[in-house]
């Protein structure tokens, strides 16, 4: 097999390809918050709420998505049409904000330009995701270093992204954010092109077979020779069906009474339920299969606080940037959307110093465990907000704050994106049955789907003026106070996920 560098060519289409396509997602969020409070003229309320319900529904579609790659369309045709879905997508927000004249009309092309943007984003985010571990064989230690590669490859387009987007949207004209977009919906088109056109000769399995193509009726045997797999009769089946039925039933009422009818949080959070649970009473899995299923689901759970303080980078920090940070570089003003791009910036720096570092400690016997990476990045994205909170505490009101504070917060953060997300990714891959590959990388996404519709919540309770915002009792009167939940959400879940990893660790069986 053809190799760059000691890693399958096929691993640099992918980063290729996911480049484009993170760069159209990231560049229309970039201006997205500041397009519905500016130009849609929405309160940060209703639209911390809106940003919050999209990008929830933007990582719950890759559950649904992954199970049709998974069945039908193999993981080929999901990233085709999902590309398609998303230029379309783009197009539409293009239009949406080049008739802001027309209130309803607008208003309607945005919400139809999110929902292809959800389904497209369903299609080829867990396709993707699920491929870069297929080009290798089974317990290669190369997969933690090539998910580390693929996420540089997404964090080059997230960089370029709100710069490009931001210099072409952000001008102080409202009518211009349509540029902006127009540019996301051209550069999805590269990703079909480059995708279709190289797809061949590269995307193909260490043995030389073509990868992703429409799926057959295979097993996990070659994978699991040493156990037999249990048969679930119908009557467990017809039990299980039952069980999941009145489940639902009960947590879309529960969660419609605690979110007073926001059916997209109701479904969300209901989602985040019943799906692992439909798995874990598969009566096909092994015990050692749904030990590590329940390693990926208890992380997945403290990974929903991580990413729902983390998220806040696209809604409540940069209207932060925008109304409280001093943006003022010898003489010229940085746009408010271009501090999303310092995240992305660290995250390429830190992709060469990151899997350094853990092969020094590998090569000592130190290397801490998946788990107990998921818990460090959690601790740094605590100690991020702490200091924030120390750079707003004694800010006279009127005062913009120096930016070195904000980008400090997203260096700190950054690192602990590191300790998260590609381990995260790459544990997926190493406990998850093949059978349910691209499904289970869809679950994944599914706690940070919580997470976005959670930190929409979340960053409802940023401080404005004449509005009184509490949370469990705890007023929110300053930014210092807002900051501060989030400094003690992600610490307890920390120290909660610290305690809980040589348990992790063991029902992991031995895989490390």
């Amino acid at each position: 097999m053809s190799t760059l560098k000691g890693h399958p060519k096929g691993l640099y289409l992918v980063f290729v390809t996911s480049t484009s396509e993170r760069f159209s997602y990231y560049g229309m969020r970039a201006i997205f918050i500041l397009f519905l409070t500016q130009a849609l003229l929405f309160d940060r309320e209703t639209a911390s709420s809106i940003y919050g319900s999209y990008t929830g529904l933007v990582y719950l579609t890759p559950l649904i998505g992954g199970y049709i790659a998974d069945k039908w369309w193999g993981i080929r045709r999901s990233i085709f049409w999902g590309a398609v879905m998303m230029g379309i997508g783009q197009f539409l927000m293009f239009l949406s904000a080049s008739m802001l004249d027309q209130v309803t009309l607008s208003h309607g092309l945005m919400y139809a330009g999110l929902t292809f943007l959800i389904m497209g984003n369903g299609c080829f985010k867990p396709s993707v995701s699920s491929l870069v571990g297929q080009l290798y064989a089974p317990g290669d230690r190369r997969i933690d270093t090539a998910y580390t590669i693929f996420y540089m490859g997404v964090n080059v387009g997230a960089f370029l992204a709100p710069i490009v987007c931001g210099y072409f949207g952000e001008t102080g004209n409202p009518e211009d954010f349509r540029w902006g977009f127009l540019v996301a919906a051209v550069v999805i088109l590269l990703t079909l092109l480059i995708f279709e056109t190289q797809k061949n000769k590269y995307i193909v399995s260490p043995t030389g077979e073509p990868l992703g193509l429409v799926p057959t009726r295979k097993t996990d045997a070659q994978t699991d020779k040493q156990e037999e797999r249990p048969v679930m009769s119908k009557q467990k089946k017809m039990r299980n069906a039952f069980i999941l039925a009145l489940l639902a039933i009960g947590l879309v009422a529960l969660f419609y009474y605690l979110f007073e009818g926001d059916w997209i949080g109701v479904g969300i959070y209901t989602a985040c339920i019943i799906f692992p649970a439909m798995i874990l009473l598969d009566g096909s899995l092994t015990k050692i299969e749904r030990d590590r299923i329940i390693v990926i689901y208890i992380i997945a759970f403290f990974v929903i606080f991580f990413w729902s303080a983390f998220e806040q980078a696209g809604m409540s920090l940069t209207l932060f940037a925008n109304e409280q940070t001093d943006r003022s570089l010898f003489g010229w003003e940085m746009p408010s959307s271009w501090f999303q791009s310092f995240n992305p910036l660290f995250v390429v720096l830190l992709a060469f110093i990151m899997p350094a570092i853990w092969d020094f400690l590998n090569k000592r016997k130190m290397e801490p465990a998946s788990p107990t990476k998921q818990a460090i990045g959690l601790l740094l994205l605590s100690f991020g907000y702490l200091v924030i909170c120390m750079g707003v505490k004694d800010v006279e009101p009127g005062v913009k704050m120096n930016m070195l504070w904000l980008v400090g917060l997203y260096f700190i953060h950054t690192m602990g994106e590191m300790a998260v997300s590609p381990i995260g990714l790459s544990m997926v891959n190493r406990l998850t049955p093949i059978r349910f590959a691209s499904l289970m990388m869809g679950i994944w996404y599914l706690s940070m789907a919580t997470a976005n519709k959670f930190a929409g919540m979340l960053s409802g309770l940023y401080p404005e003026d004449g509005k009184a915002k509490s949370i469990f009792g705890f007023q929110i009167e300053t930014m210092s106070d807002f900051f501060m939940i989030f400094v003690v959400m992600s610490g307890i879940a920390a120290l909660i996920l610290f305690l809980l990893s040589k348990k992790l660790q063991k029902m992991m069986h031995g895989v490390e």
